[in-house]
């Protein structure tokens, strides 16, 4: 039996209606729509959708992983503190890819240090199709969707206002670190801003103590860890565990060794060397007077005068040509300091550079403290035919990207200082040269991650220098050395400090080199701190 089909009349009416009225919808946009409302509407997360529209991406385990924890775990708001060089920066571009996908995020303003948005807006395009911009103009924060910049300009009137009447979906702050001081207006600025989700970008969480991640965090969600003092409270009566379970529900914190990743090596050379009878003068005078009572040098500042006589005379020569036009010592001593100063003729630390220098084909980054000695150490080269460039945190970030293209293309050496130390990335180098070492680990490592990281393909080569029977070889010899901080990445050193009276790693040293009368006492105070730290790990 045939079943009988009949079409009323009024139904093609009807049809017509809805489709003017738009009460229903051809086929075709019945099928976009629902195939829409499936990726909207996920609720698992399951998967990343995004890497249908990332053929060309080469990502890694631990970044498919990271970027579906945060999203499927921790709703969008985490810290992502990767140790240096293994591509946090991936790992955000993948979320905020993936959030976008699914129609969750469109307007994004992405905060990075001056000197990176230009790299974040090129990698977000290049490698994700997220077609982030720089922000040049004002009107830039309202007509954009996805913006790039840095927190100084954006806190700054009139950008200010505009920034914070925006409703963000994604805000992305890198070297989230910066953010730790709850005192400083960008931490307040920071908190102001409007946001759904929230990404934190930084290898080194925490720098001095355990209360600088408690401040990183509240920014994130705020009240996960009570007020200050109820966090105190937990940390000790329930000790680190108890925060570290809070924590991890927060922060992804993926390691090298974890990530089965095979990693070129890093080879680590200890280099001593020794003053010059001049210069050695001149560094056991400064020693002697930071002893004397009637002396009015003392304090953090015998402690830089004697840190930058193992670095160079100008450095040192600095330091006391504003010490005298503010005062602060006497005439008979300046002269007496300045007499010793001017005998030096030569610089035992420069000379040792020069010698790495000449006997590899590679290109050399060389780490500075010291503005006065990065002068002087591209003085020093030139005279020997080795073309430099100079890299420093003064630099705008027009100058700062010609002088990393500079270095790629035509010198054979970069001398940096600490703004080298991070965000810029360095692999096409893999020799480096720590002319004066940092007296927070967090900051060495920081360094030695712009070039051994991700796309390494050399063996990277770390001469670490220190002057003979001064600070600099103590802390070498009897911290980096023993607790091997050079090859394994120390990421708790501040924590374990948190049990002393201590706040910090260079505050302990500080102290052990302004309170010690010899070099035996420093000695014997830094074995003291080398033995609390090995008894931690």
């Amino acid at each position: 039996m045939e079943p009988e089909i009949k079409f009323l009349s009024d139904w093609e009416l009807s049809k017509e209606k809805n489709y003017e009225n738009r009460f229903i919808s051809t086929w075709e946009q019945f099928s976009l729509g629902y195939e829409s409302e499936q990726w909207t509407s996920t609720p698992s997360f399951d998967g990343l959708l995004c890497q249908n529209h990332l053929s060309s991406l080469e990502l890694f385990s631990h970044q498919e992983k990271t970027a579906k924890r945060v999203i499927e775990e921790m709703d969008g708001k985490a810290i992502l503190a990767d140790e240096v060089g293994l591509g946090k920066t991936i790992e955000a571009g993948l979320i905020l890819k993936e959030y976008m996908v699914r129609g969750l995020v469109k307007k994004v303003l992405i905060l990075a240090p001056a000197s990176l948005t230009g790299q974040w807006a090129k990698e977000m395009n290049e490698k994700f199709y997220i077609p982030a911009v720089t922000q040049r103009k004002t009107y830039v924060w309202e007509e954009a969707d996805i913006v790039v910049a840095s927190i100084d300009t954006a806190k700054r009137p009139p950008h200010r206002d505009i920034v914070l009447q925006q409703e963000y979906d994604m805000i992305i702050f890198d070297e989230a670190h910066k953010l730790k001081n709850p005192k400083t207006k960008n931490y307040e600025f920071a908190r102001l801003l409007q946001k759904k989700f929230c990404l934190m970008l930084t290898a080194t969480p925490v720098q001095n103590n355990p209360g600088e991640l408690y401040h990183l965090i509240n920014l994130l969600k705020p009240g996960l860890l009570g007020n200050m003092q109820e966090f105190k409270t937990l940390f000790k009566e329930r000790g680190q565990e108890a925060v570290k379970h809070i924590v991890q529900k927060v922060m992804v914190r993926n390691r090298r060794d974890q990530t089965g990743l095979k990693w070129t090596k890093r080879n680590v050379y200890s280099t001593y060397i020794d003053f010059s009878e001049e210069e050695r003068t001149f560094y056991d005078t400064l020693f002697q007077l930071k002893k004397s009572p009637e002396n009015m040098i003392h304090g953090f500042t015998a402690t830089t005068l004697l840190r930058e006589a193992c670095s160079s005379r100008e450095a040192a020569y600095m330091t006391l040509k504003n010490l005298y036009e503010q005062k602060e010592i006497s005439n008979t001593l300046f002269e007496q300091l300045m007499t010793s100063l001017q005998s030096i003729s030569s610089n035992s630390k420069a000379e040792k550079a020069l010698d790495i220098i000449q006997r590899t084909n590679e290109k050399v980054v060389l780490f500075t403290e010291y503005r006065a000695t990065q002068l002087y150490l591209q003085w020093f080269f030139r005279q020997h035919g080795i073309l430099s460039v100079p890299f420093r945190g003064g630099f705008k970030r027009t100058k700062k990207e010609w002088m990393q293209q500079l270095f790629r293309d035509r010198a054979k050496v970069m001398i940096a200082t600490e703004a080298a130390g991070e965000g810029i990335n360095l692999q096409f180098s893999s020799t480096i040269i720590n002319y004066d070492l940092p007296w927070n680990p967090m900051r060495l490592e920081q360094r030695i991650g712009r070039l051994h990281r991700l796309g390494q393909t050399k063996d990277v080569e770390v001469y670490n220098f220190a002057v003979k029977q001064t600070v600099e070889e103590h802390i070498l010899s009897l911290l980096y050395e023993k607790i091997k901080l050079f090859e394994n990445v120390i990421g708790e050193l501040d924590t374990i400090l948190a049990s002393t009276s201590y706040s910090s790693f260079e505050g302990y040293i500080t102290d052990a080199l302004h309170s010690s009368d010899s070099e035996q006492e420093i000695e014997l105070k830094l074995h003291h701190l080398s033995e609390l730290m090995q008894q931690s790990n």
